[in-house]
């Protein structure tokens, strides 16, 4: 029995899209892997962006920064 766990920052996805990616990662497995639909479990979490973070800060502090000049080059 196939389990999959997608972790996502809570940013306005919709229904729609959840359930087109469910659809997708589960037509995946089935053709890649061989794995029944009916047995394939896929499970979307969604984080807010103030309990998601790296770099030493929240998603939200990074998202509120302006781009770093220097990383574009």
């Amino acid at each position: 029995m196939p389990f999959v766990s997608i972790r996502i920052t809570r940013e306005g996805n919709t229904a729609e899209q959840k359930a087109q990616v469910i659809r997708e990662v589960t037509d995946t497995l089935e053709r890649v892997l061989h794995k029944p639909p009916h047995l394939t479990h896929i499970v979307i979490e969604e984080i807010d962006t103030d309990n998601w973070g790296y770099a030493g800060q929240t998603t939200t502090v990074i998202r509120q920064s302006p781009p770093d000049a220097s990383a574009m080059s």
